[in-house]
């Protein structure tokens, strides 16, 4: 891989993380159109690593809500009454939260380098989640705030988060429309994506770092790439959020409709290979 193609891939990582409109997706078409085998397993496990840095944004955007989270949890450990505190409880919806993706992940890993590695998925799950998304804004009350996510509310969008192991559907998209459906007012469930999205993809890049420091990746497209998708990302996260307070995500389902039905024509028109 040239420096070059991973600094696109950074930009295009770092922009699509936290946006509904998959960056996975995205990443497949980009890394087609750049030349690039998308189901060479380096090139699948490039693909997570360099979302590190997406998240690694995360991490320094948040930096003060994970540290009174982390301090609330540790307390909670040491007192029954500390356990009862509301940023107790976040972190603990967070780790229950985790666990779903981490046992999807894990089973359908060959299911995910293999056919979910196709264009044609993309294209599919760009259009067929836009439905999901539009259903989720029509029906949310928004009724309920931070203070009232409970258990039952963070194992649903876990559970959602898994659904976004195909490729086109979009974690930020299947997390925040789960939270939607739960009644979560748009923020509250926007910001459980983004505490969802540490845990999950710090561990998929980790994972997948021994194969993407393969021959045929390198480490200086691996360290470009995720720096620029740490920079890119950090602006992603601050813009969503100010978005997300007073825009819904049907703003991003027209997007996600037309790119994912020009790939369609595109395939099928023999135009660009699936895989």
């Amino acid at each position: 891989m040239e420096i070059w193609q991973a600094v696109v891939l950074g930009i295009v990582e770092g922009i699509t993380e936290f946006l509904p409109v998959s960056s996975t997706g995205h990443l497949t078409v980009c890394e087609e159109m750049l030349g690039l085998a998308v189901d060479d397993p380096a090139v699948t496990a490039y693909t997570a690593v360099i979302q590190v840095g997406a998240i690694a944004a995360v991490l320094v955007f948040f930096r003060g809500d994970i540290a009174r989270l982390a301090l609330a949890w540790v307390r909670g450990l040491l007192s029954a009454s500390h356990r009862r505190e509301r940023d107790s409880r976040f972190a603990w919806y967070v780790i229950a939260g985790s666990l779903p993706i981490g046992i999807a992940g894990i089973a359908l890993e060959e299911v995910i380098k293999g056919p979910f590695r196709s264009l044609w998925v993309v294209g599919g799950a760009l259009v067929a989640w836009s439905a999901v998304m539009v259903l989720a804004e029509r029906t949310a009350t928004q009724a309920r705030s931070e203070e009232q996510l409970g258990l039952r509310d963070a194992l649903v969008i876990g559970l959602a988060q898994c659904v976004a192991l195909i490729p086109g559907v979009s974690r930020s998209g299947a997390t925040i429309s789960a939270g939607l459906f739960r009644g979560l007012d748009r923020v509250t469930a926007t910001r459980m994506s983004f505490f969802l999205s540490i845990p999950a993809l710090t561990a998929a890049g980790l994972y997948e770092l021994k194969d993407a420091l393969s021959e045929s990746i390198g480490i200086a497209p691996l360290v470009v790439g995720t720096l620029v998708s740490f920079l890119v990302g950090y602006a992603a996260v601050a813009w969503l959020i100010r978005f997300v307070a007073h825009h819904t995500l049907a703003a991003f389902v027209l997007y996600r409709v037309l790119v994912g039905l020009a790939l369609v024509g595109a395939l099928a028109a023999g135009w660009i290979s699936p895989t």
